[in-house]
């Protein structure tokens, strides 16, 4: 008989990845999400195989019904986006919070043995050393800038989730994601706003591509298909009340981004140095070794995992969204 779990944020980015790889893995899926951010759509291929409760993960009496009878309920519902963390650092905070408060509750009355939640990097903000490793203190360095609205959210969920859940659950997880990208992402992140403007300029022929600062800054860019099997690896394989960075460990250039975009999308882009965005940080890259000892082994290069984002976004120039909360 299949185990059964349930994804939060299910019809998100990385949640429908994580859904739909569950399902190829023989998982009975339920999956919640009130679709404000999330897309059915980026469930299509396993629509008939899942159970959805299309609701609000804040609200506890409609996820403890998800999750009864429940192996394992993964909590990714979230409010997600840079440029939403400015916009809207209420609903960033009111979801991250609230949603983890009713994750742990409904676990509990529904008698949920795991429970495995998605924090970030942001979390730790401009960390001490890099490579970083999941014992780096975790940092809210100013909490009058909007920006670290999605990061605090995120310390305090995995306070949440350890000690309200603490003496409940077989196990309880935290799972850090680094800088994921890949198809059908939403289009207020730093791989597809560098397609899209890519494609412009390819377009009208005017390849001066501005970047924030000077384009030194590093990140650990990881495909999705990678994070999910990070995900399913770590529960299966991970201890109780861990915490594991999930992501993948080549540090890259903002410039080298900007080079690889380019030659994904057939422009030879023209960087044009501008100014640093406040709070940002200057490198980001995880130690993945504790990952590594449980078998993990991302294998997706940045340039095909560019190239196959590319590909999606080219093929759905249409559907690009305005104003959305993406």
């Amino acid at each position: 008989m299949s185990q059964r779990c349930v994804v939060t944020g299910g019809g998100g980015f990385i949640g429908a990845h994580l859904v739909k790889k569950l399902v190829r893995e023989g998982w009975q899926v339920t999956v919640v999400d009130n679709m404000i951010r999330g897309s059915a759509g980026r469930l299509t291929p396993v629509i008939n195989d899942i159970v959805l409760h299309t609701c609000d993960a804040r609200d506890t009496e409609q996820v403890t019904r998800a999750c009864t009878g429940a192996e394992v309920v993964f909590h990714l519902a979230a409010v997600n986006g840079t440029e939403n963390f400015y916009k809207h650092p209420e609903l960033v905070l009111d979801v991250g919070l609230r949603s983890a408060l009713a994750v742990v509750e409904a676990c509990q009355r529904a008698d949920v043995p795991d429970l495995v939640v998605a924090s970030s990097a942001e979390v730790y903000q401009t960390p001490p050393r890099v490579p970083t490793t999941e014992e780096v203190p975790l940092m809210l360095p100013d909490s009058l800038n909007p920006r670290y609205s999605y990061g605090g959210s995120k310390i305090v969920s995995e306070l949440i989730a350890f000690n309200y859940g603490q003496t409940h659950f077989r196990k309880v997880q935290v799972f850090r994601p680094h800088n994921v990208y890949g198809p059908d992402m939403g289009w207020k992140h730093v791989v597809p706003q560098f397609l899209m403007r890519a494609f412009k300029a390819r377009e009208t022929g005017d390849t001066r591509f501005e970047i924030q600062s000077d384009g030194t800054e590093t990140r650990a860019f990881a495909f999705v298909d990678d994070i999910v099997d990070g995900i399913v690896l770590m529960h299966a394989k991970g201890g109780h009340r861990e915490v594991y960075h999930i992501g993948k460990d080549d540090e890259v250039t903002i410039r080298e981004l900007v080079e690889v975009t380019g030659q994904a999308t057939g422009t030879e882009l023209q960087i044009i140095p501008g100014t640093a965005a406040t709070g940002a940080t200057a490198r980001r890259c995880p130690d993945i070794s504790k990952m590594r000892a449980l078998g993990y082994d991302p294998v997706i290069s940045l340039s095909e995992g560019v190239r196959r984002t590319a590909a999606w976004y080219e093929a759905n120039l249409d559907k690009t969204p305005e104003n959305a909360l993406m």
